[in-house]
Parts: structure tokens; C-alpha cells; sequence
């Protein structure tokens, strides 16, 4: 019960912000989206919406965690970013240029290179625990492996990592995995692999997920009905 009541007792931070703010609460987890073109503005946005959090914290006899609070700017590669300062109860809050949001790794340019940095060496560890197993395990078992310590990994959040350019990393790495898992070589082609274990491959998956995305969440887009 205690997350719920958790959940709960904070359901409300969001009427301490203006319309235009965009709050995402899960958890203990806290994040305001402000969107705005003009730097004074949202400069001076920024620094309004932390004293009003900060103002509904202490009216709910709640605390901020100053050393885990941080801002993130983001901008296209050819903005000429500015140095946007803000404070909260006498403490300057740093800006960074990367973060991590329930699990996955966001820049500044939302170019996704760091998050699939991150992830790698996870699906090397995956390659190198089949490699290992195989010897021992039946084709079955090395497939719920594969689920359980690869597919789980590349799946997550992969709607918003895979458009990158380097996400080409990740679809080697299920490739080499495959073949591990079939005893094929580097240079055997994986297509009939992908097909004879009935695996997605990486782009397959991604349009997979983006169908499921939108079923689930079809009164976001319009219609031409």
C-alpha cells in the first residue's frame, strides 16, 4: 500500500503549475516539461516553477532532494545554447546534458547515442551468457534467455531510440546473438535464422511496438473520418 498512498498524497503538484507546464509524476519520480522559444522566458519560467514546486513541498510538510535534482535544456545541434541559471531554496540547480528517465538514457540533442551506449555492453553480457550456455541447454531454453536478458533490453523504449543512426550497433549485436544461439558465423546471413526462431528482427520490432503504441493510445492522433 505504501506506493499507492504515496501516489496519492502527491497526486496534486500539478494544480501548483501554470497550464502550459507539463508534469510527469511516477513514484517519488518528479519531472515538469516547460516549452518555450523565448531564452528570458524561459529562463524566468524555469525559475518560477521551481519555487512554486518548492512552495507546495513545504506546504505538504514534503522535502526536495537538492543533490538529486537536476535540469536538462534541450536544443537542436546548430542552437547556440545559452547558460540558463536556477535556484531552488538557495541552492543552484546544475544543468546537465544528460539524464536518465525511468530507465532510459535522454541528451540534450535527443541524438539517443548515450542510451545505446548504455544498453550495449547489457547485450554483449547477453551474447557472451548464451555463447556459454549453449553447449548445454536446449534450443528452447536458449530462446527464453534470449528474451529474458537480450530481448527485454532492446524492446524498452526502443520507439524512441530507434530512428537513431547508431542504434545499427544494436541490430549487430541481436545478429551476432543469433547466430550464436543457430551455430552459424559471422558471415552466414541471418535473415532464415530470424524466420526458422521466429524472433523479430530489431526494425520488425520497432514497427511492432509503434503499431501497439498507437492502438493503445489511438484518441492521441487524428482521423480523417
Amino acid at each position: 500500500m505504501g506506493p499507492l498512498l504515496f501516489i496519492l498524497y502527491i497526486n496534486d503538484p500539478p494544480k501548483s503549475l501554470s497550464p502550459n507546464h507539463i508534469p510527469i509524476l511516477f513514484a517519488d519520480n518528479t519531472s515538469i516539461i516547460i516549452s518555450t522559444q523565448n531564452r528570458l522566458i524561459f529562463k524566468n519560467e524555469l525559475n518560477e516553477t521551481f519555487a512554486n514546486i518548492l512552495n507546495w513541498f513545504q506546504a505538504n510538510s514534503l522535502s526536495v532532494n537538492t543533490e538529486k535534482t537536476q535540469f536538462i535544456q534541450f536544443f537542436s545541434k546548430n542552437y547556440d545554447n545559452s547558460d540558463s541559471k536556477i535556484s531552488l531554496d538557495l541552492h543552484y540547480i546544475p544543468r546537465v546534458n544528460e539524464t536518465k528517465f525511468l530507465g532510459v538514457r535522454i541528451n540534450n540533442t535527443l541524438s539517443w547515442t548515450v542510451h545505446i551506449e548504455k544498453i550495449s555492453p547489457k547485450l554483449c553480457s547477453a551474447c557472451y551468457a548464451i555463447r556459454f550456455v549453449k553447449s548445454f541447454v536446449s534450443l528452447e531454453m536458449l530462446k527464453t534467455i534470449y528474451y529474458a536478458y537480450f530481448h527485454s533490453i532492446i524492446s524498452y523504449g526502443i520507439i524512441f531510440w530507434r530512428n537513431s543512426t547508431h542504434s545499427i550497433k544494436i541490430f549487430r549485436l541481436q545478429k551476432r546473438v543469433i547466430r550464436t544461439m543457430m551455430g552459424y558465423s559471422k558471415r552466414d546471413s541471418c535473415r532464415k535464422l530470424f524466420k526458422s526462431l521466429e524472433i523479430l528482427p530489431l526494425q520488425s520490432l520497432f514497427i511492432y511496438s509503434l503499431l501497439k503504441f498507437v492502438i493503445k493510445n489511438h484518441k492521441l492522433f487524428t482521423t480523417n473520418d
